[in-house]
């Protein structure tokens, strides 16, 4: 499932290639149909991300929700302005052919482009979520429909392709906001200060483990199976101590931490959670994706710190790994 960096960096290629624009929209797969001929023929005014979810702004007040969820990712092609403030990409975005820019992929699918700076023009598809699959660019315009597309939104030079969302649906600006005040704390979203209040006070009268409400999007948004694994490592802190024990120093560093990790996962596009590397060290760790966590999907191997072996185990049908001796 794509996590909040990710989501954010798809949020702002929206802002720099469809805001202002007026936008045909389809539903190729016919699933949302009736919402897509609600907004063709407007512009798009806002692209938001809260967390993992995604919120599009319409001329007239109309907003569309999207959550990607497991399966979901879009799709860009034409002439493509990359922003410069997610010059490099995660997964499916910028996986694909992008002519004009080069491009270095790591042993994963991920990749990033090879400066940052100015934005640049491309043409090509670029794939935004976190699988790994991908789709050859042509010059064909507008782009063959591929798969199931639950929809499709086109300018005169750059069409997005949405494709296995667990939510796209119309919303009204009060559904919207209600939305977002149901969701936890987001540090790109409001006051960073704020959030760490709120996020400290809802996890220190919480009975639930802390492993738990890392990953409940009501408690703080954005983290997913990735991140979670991480920062509990990088607190040294056992997963199933409940919120409520773990202490207030130890809780508000777990905020501190993901204020600084989503700033660099949407800044590289990799979820890079291992601090003070040596050149070498780093530039292997931007090649491959098993050389740029501590325990994550290293279940079985030794702790990078203590030598014991990284224990996997079922949280609430989500996958866990942690250290058992540097997070007892």
């Amino acid at each position: 499932m794509p996590e909040g960096h990710s989501v954010h960096r798809i949020a702002r290629q929206f802002q720099r290639n469809f805001i202002g624009h007026e936008v045909t929209a389809s539903s190729p797969q016919g699933r949302f149909a009736e919402g897509a001929e609600v907004v063709s023929g407007r512009t798009l005014t806002a692209a938001r991300a809260v967390g993992k979810q995604m919120f599009l702004a319409f001329d007239e007040d109309v907003w569309i929700r999207i959550h990607l969820g497991l399966y979901g990712a879009w799709d860009f092609a034409g002439e493509i302005l990359i922003d410069p403030t997610i010059a490099s990409a995660n997964g499916r975005m910028g996986q694909t052919n992008q002519r004009g820019t080069d491009l270095v992929f790591d042993a994963a699918g991920e990749n990033s482009l090879a400066s940052i700076g100015a934005p640049r023009r491309a043409r090509g598809r670029v794939r935004m979520s976190e699988q790994t699959s991908g789709l050859g660019g042509d010059d064909e315009w507008p782009p063959p429909v591929v798969g199931q597309v639950r929809l499709r939104l086109m300018t005169a030079a750059t069409v997005a392709d949405l494709r296995g969302p667990t939510a796209c649906e119309i919303q009204t600006p009060d559904e919207m906001l209600a939305t977002i005040a149901s969701l936890g704390p987001d540090p790109l979203v409001g006051d960073i200060a704020e959030g760490e209040e709120r996020f400290t006070a809802l996890v220190r009268r919480k009975p639930t483990p802390i492993g738990l409400l890392l990953m409940d999007q009501k408690v703080v948004s954005g983290i997913g199976n990735v991140y979670r694994a991480e920062m509990l490592f990088r607190a040294n802190l056992n997963p199933h101590t409940p919120g409520r024990e773990v202490p207030e120093e130890v809780v508000r560093g777990l905020w501190r931490d993901w204020v600084r990790l989503l700033s660099i996962g949407v800044e590289t596009g990799q979820m890079m959670t291992m601090d003070d590397l040596d050149p070498e060290a780093h530039r292997r760790a931007m090649a491959h994706r098993d050389d740029r966590h501590w325990v994550y999907h290293r279940a079985g191997l030794p702790c990078r710190v203590c030598g014991t072996e990284v224990v996997l185990e079922e949280m609430a049908a989500r996958k866990l790994y942690w250290c058992p001796r540097c997070q007892a």
